[in-house]
């Protein structure tokens, strides 16, 4: 109605139209820029007519189901002008992939394949958290989602392509439940076969798991989900009785839900990629696991099929950069006998024999200069390297011999090196013939663990592997960049490896960091990083219950060209640098002597079949064995750290009020403790994490704390103090974060004291024991508790032992630190079982209102009566104290000057149900009789509380066990035990 109104005055003609030429039901159309038409009569306007330079979208739509999940390719509505665009969706999560390549000829010699692979905070909803609120430079998960996609895409790319191809996949949306990587790979091959590329797929790639035994496909994130650890008491006690399960089971319940997470790419017949990270699991369900991948993953071919045949684009004729029959026979005359004499002499080493190879095509390169052969120099490098590719390979499957001279499946020479680097918390040294690596490991806070910023899995990350390649380690000149794929992909196969055999979380609270340094490289450095790694963190003291090794196992085969079928194969053990760069595959294989712990496949021809794939894990194992041996020869257990720098770790329980007294203002006091010893300190709800360099700085912070907050006052425990004030009687202690504790002279020394300076002065530094507390709270302290006793002497007084309450903090050994059975058996003193438990030790302001509360304060006439009384009844308990047997030190009452028997009556009260802390002077309560001794009853006050009872002179002696007395809370014994006294008799 308003724009109605805005029509009509922007025209004047319009205020004169009848308002009946306005209504819809006669046909009119709306009024638009003051024009009045006729709608049509029929209501269907039938398909639009499109003008010129218009398109309509015309969307391409397959679905299928694999594993109870139904898929979906999608072309046509987004991303039109992309050379291939398809948009694969499961569930909730959808995934875009484009394909774009660059037009005219090219000039390179090599493909220029690039996969991008991002992951954007939109597809969950959320905001980035960057200072700038946009997403980065590409995060390490999407580097390596990037070459999960690139690894099986390439091979297929015909011989002679050489043009610039660019592959893009972005998350659209998640649902947090499907990981897009796999989805993002099956994308990318729909959208290479709707483009004019021309390419050899379709490929079809999937994931499986197992759970409990059974395989899944297409596992949800939840399921497969490696870096959450979730560890059940059975597996906690059987890790702590030394007995931990090695079982591919067990270790799944450490580690995830599911013991195998294995990523599976092939075409209908060959396999192309596979990337495997496990619990340990054999070799035999291994093998199980990738024939039953392979049929999974080929149902993902024909919707790819059916939709290019709806969609797709008729394929481009590119000018292939190919080699003539001539050139190539010409240089072959010029370089292959030279070439041949090179790799049959085993005394050549990687430089040496290099170094002799380029003065080879440098002499080939001078005769077709003088030949003026322009064609042939083009490809001079190009075709020198396909001849050593041929003199290797008919080498190595005629002959059965390889380029340095060992057998096929021979290991090259082993070094290895634990601790080569003693000043670190672990580090070793390991060398298999030329390739050389170091590996340091660094123990951590749990702070310390990396955030993920994922749209799926684990938040954080307390166990990284991270490798470096240097140039110098190929002898080469170059410049350090930021992340590296290749370094990122080398590194996450070896931290995939000993993830499994990593303890849990619970047992290891720490963040642990390998850096591995590639010092020198000749093949295979990735599975060097495994080894060297697994004895590094050995060397650290870390709990691993086995190490872990890795080898790269490679393949050279015969093809016929007529059919592309191998008519023979070699399969070859360790492989050198050279060998992966002219054999067919590199397959890293790491594990444990129970089983794998990773897997990852990458092969150069358009697929290989998985019969020869399986047979493969034979040797591997093999030579994973061979190698194992010799690292348990230098290091087979984890080392004890006693002796060594390295850090400790603790975990303090406090009350938040604590935590914000430790703290201070703005975090002043943390910051001066960690200032003052280095150590770092994190604060979470009532829990506070310590680490330190090592047991003397942790010692040192745990001193700061307590003076600071203060500890759990516990009988029997240990507190250094310094003496405040001295008097006759004793000296006043400060202790525990400012609370005051009273030393006797009496426990100053085993030996009489006749003055307490002589023994101790204010200021000093003592370490006294708690032993009890009197009547009003006061805490007594004990120095001669402390010191060993110069001669024993007999003494008939029973005394009942009283439990510490306050468990003491956890600090992480290693398991070299901790005894065996028939050690522990021999360590292990039992305590006796209490019979009376440990007491509530009250402040002063507590007593203080605690009389209140029984009339304490009641008149200075009625207290004199009182403490007369109390004076008599001591000195009449004293005499029958020297006449008793050794029963009676049970029942003394012990009291001092503070002894209270002037109790009114009207204000006691009877708690239900009593605890030791409850317990209050005066308090009536319900006992029963526990034990009948000679000179008093021990009573039951229920809840694990006992009280004490002392028969008066002629008091009654006929109780029973079990019977039930009113009985009333007169006082504390020197040892906090209550003393009761029957309300009966009173």
């Amino acid at each position: 109605m308003p724009s109605m109104m805005a029509a009509r005055r922007s025209n004047p003609l319009l205020k004169s139209l009848p308002r009946f030429l306005t209504w819809r039901s006669l046909g009119f159309r709306t009024i638009c820029s003051g024009r009045l038409g006729f709608a049509p009569s029929d209501p269907d306007p039938g398909p639009p007519v499109s003008t010129a330079g218009t398109k309509f979208l015309e969307t391409f739509r397959e679905e299928f189901e694999i594993g109870s999940r139904l898929i979906t390719f999608e072309t046509g509505k987004i991303a039109r002008f992309a050379n291939g665009s398809v948009v694969l969706g499961m569930e909730e999560t959808k995934v875009l992939s484009t394909v774009t390549s660059s037009k005219g000829d090219s000039v390179r010699d090599f493909l220029p394949l690039t996969v991008d692979y991002q992951e954007k905070h939109f597809a969950q909803g959320v905001i980035p958290s960057t200072y700038l609120r946009r997403e980065g430079a590409p995060k390490e998960r999407e580097l390596l989602c990037g070459r999960l996609i690139d690894r099986p895409i390439r091979p297929l790319f015909p011989a002679g392509f050489f043009h610039e191809v660019q592959v893009m996949a972005s998350v659209l949306s998640s649902d947090g439940k499907r990981d897009p990587d796999v989805m993002a790979a099956n994308a990318t091959s729909a959208a290479l076969m709707l483009s004019d590329i021309p390419w050899g797929g379709p490929i079809g790639v999937i994931r499986i798991g197992r759970i409990g035994g059974q395989f899944v496909v297409n596992p949800t994130m939840d399921e497969v989900m490696r870096s959450v650890l979730v560890v059940s008491c059975d597996l906690l006690d059987a890790y702590h009785e030394g007995t931990w399960l090695h079982s591919s089971y067990a270790y799944c319940n450490c580690l995830s839900l599911s013991d195998l997470n294995l990523v599976y790419a092939c075409t209908k017949e060959k396999t192309l990629m596979i990337d495997v990270q496990a619990c340990e699991i054999s070799e035999k369900d291994l093998e199980a696991g990738l024939r039953l991948a392979h049929p999974e993953a080929v149902k993902y071919i024909e919707p790819q099929i059916r939709l290019a045949a709806k969609a797709g684009k008729h394929k481009k004729d590119y000018k292939l950069s190919l080699v003539s029959d001539r050139t190539l026979e010409k240089l072959r005359n010029l370089t292959e006998a030279k070439i041949e004499a090179v790799f049959t002499d085993p005394s050549y080493g990687k430089f040496e024999r290099g170094e002799a190879l380029e003065n080879i095509a440098q002499e080939a390169k001078r005769t077709l200069e003088e030949e003026c052969d322009t064609e042939s120099l083009t490809v001079l490098s190009k075709v020198v390297d396909r001849v050593r590719k041929g003199v290797v390979r008919n080498r190595i499957i005629a002959e059965g011999f390889r380029v340095d001279g060992r057998r096929l499946d021979e290991v090259r020479p082993l070094y290895c090196e634990a601790g080569y680097l003693p000043n670190l918390h672990g580090s070793s040294l390991f060398s298999r013939g030329d390739t050389q690596v170091l590996c340091t490991v660094t123990l951590g806070a749990p702070r310390d663990a990396q955030r993920l910023d994922s749209l799926v899995g684990s938040p954080t990350k307390r166990f990284m592997l991270h490798y470096s390649f240097p140039p110098f380690s190929i002898n080469e000149v170059g410049k350090r960049v930021g992340l590296n794929r290749r370094e990122v992909g080398h590194g996450t196969l070896a931290e995939k490896a000993l993830l499994a055999v990593m303890p849990p979380e619970d047992d290891f609270p720490y963040t642990v960091r390998i850096n591995s340094e590639v010092m020198a490289s000749d093949g295979s450095t990735s599975m060097a990083t495994v080894c060297g790694g697994s004895m590094a963190l050995m060397d650290a003291g870390i709990p691993l219950q086995e190490h872990v090794a890795g080898v790269s196992v490679g393949l050279v085969s015969e093809v016929d060209p007529s059919t592309g079928e191998i008519k023979d194969y070699r399969i070859v053990t360790d492989i050198l640098g050279l060998e992966d760069h002219l054999g067919d595959m590199d397959f890293k294989i790491a594990g444990t002597r129970k089983g794998v712990t990773a897997v990852q496949l990458d092969i150069k021809p358009a697929g290989i079949p998985l019969d020869i794939i399986c047979e493969c894990l034979e040797p591997a194992l093999k030579g994973r064995l061979q190698i194992l041996a010799r690292m348990e020869q230098e290091i087979s257990a984890p080392r004890s750290q006693d002796h060594r720098n390295s850090p400790r770790l603790a975990n303090l329980k406090f009350s938040n009020d604590a935590l914000r007294r430790l703290i201070g203002p703005l975090g002043v006091l943390k910051r001066k403790i960690e200032e003052d010893t280095g150590a770092r300190m994190s604060v979470s709800d009532e829990t506070l994490t310590i680490i330190a360099k090592n047991q003397t700085v942790l010692e040192r912070v745990q001193e700061k704390i307590d003076f600071i907050i203060g500890r759990e006052i516990e009988v029997g425990g240990i507190y250094k103090g310094i003496v405040s004030s001295i008097k006759e009687y004793g000296a006043f202690v400060e202790f525990n974060g400012g609370q005051q504790g009273l030393l006797h002279v009496s426990e100053l020394s085993h030996e009489p004291v006749s003055k307490i300076s002589d023994v101790i002065s204010v200021g000093q530094q003592l370490s006294l024991m708690c032993i009890g507390q009197d009547v009003r709270g006061n805490i007594k302290l004990s120095l001669k508790a402390t010191l060993p006793q110069v001669s024993s002497k007999k003494n008939n007084v029973i005394e009942e032992p009283v439990p510490a309450i306050k468990e003491a903090p956890k600090v992480w050994t290693s398991v070299g630190n901790m005894p065996n059975e028939q050690e522990e058996q021999k360590l292990t003193v039992k305590p006796l079982t209490p019979s009376i438990p440990g007491f509530l030790i009250r402040s002063a302001a507590e007593c203080d209102e605690e009389d209140k509360t029984v009339g304490l304060n009641q008149g200075s006439k009625s207290n004199s009566k009182t403490l007369r009384a109390t004076k008599q009844n001591r000195k009449q308990k004293k005499k029958e104290r020297e006449s008793d047997d050794s029963d009676a030190s049970i029942f003394s009452t012990g009291l001092s000057s503070h002894t209270v028997d002037r109790l009114n009556d009207e204000d006691a009260k009877v708690v239900s149900p009593l605890s030791a802390k409850s317990l209050k002077l005066g308090m009536q309560v319900t006992a029963k009789v526990y034990q009948i001794r000679a000179l008093g009853l021990v009573l039951d006050l229920g809840n694990g509380v006992r009280g004490m009872y002392r028969f008066e002179t002629n008091g009654k002696r006929d109780f029973e066990i079990g019977d039930e007395l009113l009985v009333k809370c007169t006082s504390f014994s020197s040892k906090g035990l209550p003393v009761m006294s029957l309300v009966d008799d009173e």
